[in-house]
């Protein structure tokens, strides 16, 4: 059965007793005024006693009580009847069987729980009958037209290719309130809804995951995530306003479309885990969005953030899941999230007293233990302890490690690289842009900016890397010692330098360092 096949339109007993005609008939709630708020399914007119074998619950039922008058016995059989069939309420029309409530039936619905209704005025309950049936009707045809509305522009979606946030966007819409993915361990993987109104379900995301994990109430809807026998996580409408069915259809369809978009692939490499995690880290990274503002998310994505030690690090040309896997068997909590240009982000998250300097060697040597590779950059800034100085860490780390990405001395460099082994080659990478640097390295090196000059800057990039030593650089370049000479004699004629003058040298080496930068 589908979700849409077992959507009942429903009202709530209170909504019917709001309705213009029925409020013509002065109800009076007698018994039973806590379950106001149940869903009547419909109206049905029953005399009998024995009316609940008629009823397949969720019935208000109507009745003048012709055939109850003078019985109390018959008067408390029927409550009881209906409470067994699970009625919604019973409305009894005052008149000639009944002036006033009678009490017998009045104190069987209070123990039942319920709703006994009275109209003081005559009323045709053949009007009530057609008036709530229209209306029931009526949010039958809105629940189809949402349900292929909603799946039309969902699916529309997922044909596109659309991202997991474009399709949340769409689902937030129709819903008119937060909506939130998270893994099976109530991790929130997605949000998406008006910005202030997500961040307040974050801010209280503890509580909340505790409440979505057990029972639905309060506008909290939850659909499961699960496809080929699996069970990926949960999507929760936060607070959803509209009634529970039509919130119901809304998140099952949500789910359905959640599940086919992961399944094709989801218009990306990433898994949701780290579509999430590179997000934040991205967010962070840019300054776009206060840090402060992005406390919230960090901890709803099972970020530790009270009291606790921050080390950002960025990581050069390794799978983001390699670094996750890693963070994983040392038990390291952080977050891992691929940025640009073969750099990952990662975000430890240390208690206070724990060594972060020595936890962070450690992940980089078992890192390039697990990867096999000697020459893996692991960049890291100092330990932040205030989360509102962790997006300059993380850019402090980013600087790091793209000063060193081409160094010809990164075989050289400790297990992990921090700001004060980058020198000089950190100093012209932070001023790269700069009008002024650009024009010194062009000035400097005009005479070997040509293409065909490529192999001689080559050399010139060894011999000052190298501290001019010309028996390395001539093992390094398989030449021999004469013909590194006339190299040499080549480029300082070119660019008019002596490059045994150690101040001439090294204003060509912080000009070859700038345009080294550049072209990055």
């Amino acid at each position: 059965m589908t979700a849409l096949e077992s959507l009942e339109p429903v009202l709530s007993v209170r909504q019917v007793l709001a309705l213009e005609r029925v409020l013509a008939g002065e109800p009076e709630v007698v018994a039973g005024a806590g379950q106001l708020d149940r869903p009547v399914r419909w109206v049905h007119v029953a005399e009998a006693a024995d009316v609940g074998v008629m009823l397949i619950g969720g019935e208000m039922v109507l009745t003048t009580g012709v055939l109850l008058a003078g019985d109390e016995v018959k008067q408390a059989e029927y409550i009881q009847s209906l409470h067994r069939a699970e009625a919604a309420a019973v409305v009894l029309g005052l008149g000639r069987a009944f002036p006033s409530p009678p009490d017998v039936m009045r104190r069987a619905a209070e123990r039942c729980g319920l709703p006994l209704v009275v109209l003081h005025r005559p009323f045709p309950f053949a009007e009530l009958t057609e008036e709530v049936q229209s209306r029931l009707v009526r949010r039958k045809f809105a629940a189809v037209s949402l349900s292929e509305q909603v799946r039309t522009a969902l699916t529309g979606l997922i044909t596109a290719g659309a991202p997991l946030q474009r399709l949340l966007d769409e689902i937030a819409q129709h819903s008119a309130c937060p909506v939130v993915v998270t893994n099976l361990a109530h991790r929130v993987l997605a949000t998406a809804g008006e910005r202030s109104a997500v961040d307040d379900v974050l801010r209280d995301w503890e509580r909340i995951a505790r409440q979505a994990g057990g029972s639905e109430g309060d506008g909290w809807i939850r659909a499961e995530l699960s496809g080929r026998g699996e069970r990926w996580g949960w999507i929760v409408l936060c607070g959803h306003r509209g009634d529970t069915a039509t919130g119901r259809l809304l998140a099952d369809r949500a789910a359905e479309a959640l599940v086919l978009h992961r399944m094709l692939g989801g218009g990306s490499a990433h898994t949701w885990e780290e579509q999430s995690a590179q997000s934040l880290l991205t967010d962070l990274v840019s300054g776009v969005v206060p840090a402060r503002q992005l406390l919230p998310r960090a901890r709803a994505a099972g970020l530790p953030v009270n009291r606790r030690t921050f080390v950002p690090l960025v990581v050069r040309d390794r799978e983001p899941a390699q670094l996750d896997r890693v963070l994983r068997m040392l038990g390291l909590p952080g977050l891992v999230a691929e940025l640009a240009d073969g750099a990952t982000a990662v975000l430890l998250s240390l208690a206070r007293d724990q060594d972060a300097p020595a936890l962070t060697d450690h992940f980089a040597t078992r890192l390039r233990a697990e990867s096999g590779v000697a020459r893996t950059v692991v960049a890291s800034a100092g330990p932040r302890i205030s989360w509102d100085d962790v997006p300059a860490g993380l850019r402090e780390a980013q600087h790091v490690a793209d000063a060193v990405a081409d160094s010809s001395a990164a075989l050289e460099l400790p297990p992990v690289v921090r700001l004060r082994d980058v020198h000089l080659r950190g100093l012209v990478r932070l001023l790269r842009d700069d009008p002024h640097v650009q024009s010194f390295a062009e000035r400097e090196l005009d005479g070997l900016l040509c293409a065909a000059d490529e192999d001689l800057l080559s050399v010139l990039r060894t011999f000052l890397a190298t501290g001019r030593n010309k028996s390395r650089t001539a093992q390094l370049h398989h030449v021999s010692r004469p013909a590194l000479y006339r190299r040499l004699e080549v480029i300082q004629t070119r660019l008019g330098v002596d490059l045994d003058d150690f101040e001439q040298a090294a204003s060509v080496h912080i000009a070859l360092l700038a345009h080294d930068a550049q072209q990055q």
